[in-house]
């Protein structure tokens, strides 16, 4: 079963509607994007709909979806499109998840075997209402795209799992290459920005996973221009590699209607490239800095590039 679309003229987040308007700033040049039109983005999403599959791409609203469908990369987002939370950054829809769709697992699969993936990236809604927050889903998804295209390599995006004990090992076992979970925002704006999280047990998450499984992949992203200050995001970066992660991914945070948080500012591509320079120095195997910069956004070539740095690494290491 899949989650039933909104009714038209449903209000998308009935939970902001109580929330004052914030006008929505004029974007600068730098992160304008062209509308997708191309047959090859028709294509994919026509390839999803045949699926009954969401993704984050669209449900988030993200500015990179017609380049990325143009190439046929796609972000899965599983368990429905409805979340637990009520994130003040997130376009996704809030509310009472539908069950879990059984046949999700096999969906995805053949979805990535028709788009030709060589590297996908499975990500969902929060599910709190869920025992284990969704962490055999995402094993079962994980499972069915090995038995399908042995040779893709898998990126999980999850949520924090936050009071879900054991759930980081269900998905750890299930072996994807990379274990993704994003810290969004600095530990001083959780409170409005990301109000049902922690800080501090996202950053356990992450620390938890490179303890079961020291060799796999950890990722984390955050988004600048919420209003954070600058060495509140270095002191994330030193939080993380405190943690292990190996690949960091910073982007500018853009309001998707008057009822989010409104954007501080615009970050200036020239600061990301700052900040990609001092995330290196810190340890990060990978980093990926820009105004568009997103967490699944060339991805799979990203994936490619920090195998490379691993291995070039260890060489290192070697001597």
């Amino acid at each position: 079963m899949t989650t039933a679309a909104a009714p038209r003229g449903a209000v998308r987040h009935p939970e902001k509607a109580h929330k004052p308007d914030n006008p929505i700033a004029r974007k600068p040049s730098w992160i304008r994007v062209r509308a997708p039109v191309s047959r090859e983005y028709h294509e994919t999403r026509r390839i999803l709909r045949e699926n009954n599959l969401h993704t984050v791409c669209e449900e988030a609203a993200c500015p990179n979806v017609g380049e990325c469908w143009a190439k046929r990369h796609a972000t899965m987002m599983i368990m429905g499109e409805v979340c637990t939370r009520a994130c003040a950054f997130c376009n996704v829809a809030t509310g009472k998840p539908a069950p879990l769709d059984p046949f999700e697992p096999t969906n995805v699969a053949a979805a990535v075997a028709r788009l030709g993936l060589a590297h996908v990236v499975i990500t969902s809604v929060d599910r709190d209402d869920l025992p284990d927050g969704g962490a055999a889903h995402f094993a079962a998804v994980i499972r069915a795209v090995r038995e399908a295209t042995p040779a893709t390599t898998i990126e999980v995006l999850t949520p924090d799992f936050l009071r879900k004990p054991g759930a980081a090992e269900v998905v750890v076992a299930a072996r994807p290459d990379v274990f993704n979970h994003n810290l969004e925002t600095v530990p001083r704006l959780y409170a409005s920005v990301r109000p049902g999280a922690r800080y501090y047990a996202s950053l356990r998450l992450l620390d938890r996973v490179k303890e079961i499984e020291p060799d796999l992949f950890t990722k984390s992203g955050i988004m600048v221009g919420l209003g954070e200050e600058e060495a509140e995001v270095l002191q994330v970066m030193d939080d993380l590699r405190t943690a292990g992660v190996d690949f960091l991914t910073i982007g500018q945070y853009l309001q998707p209607t008057p009822k989010h948080h409104p954007v501080a500012r615009f970050v200036t591509p020239d600061e990301f490239k700052h900040y990609e320079a001092l995330a290196y120095a810190k340890g990060f195997l990978m980093v990926s800095a820009s105004p568009l910069t997103r967490s699944s956004y060339h991805a799979g070539d990203d994936f490619a590039r920090l195998r490379a740095a691993r291995r070039a690494a260890s060489g290192r290491s070697a001597h």
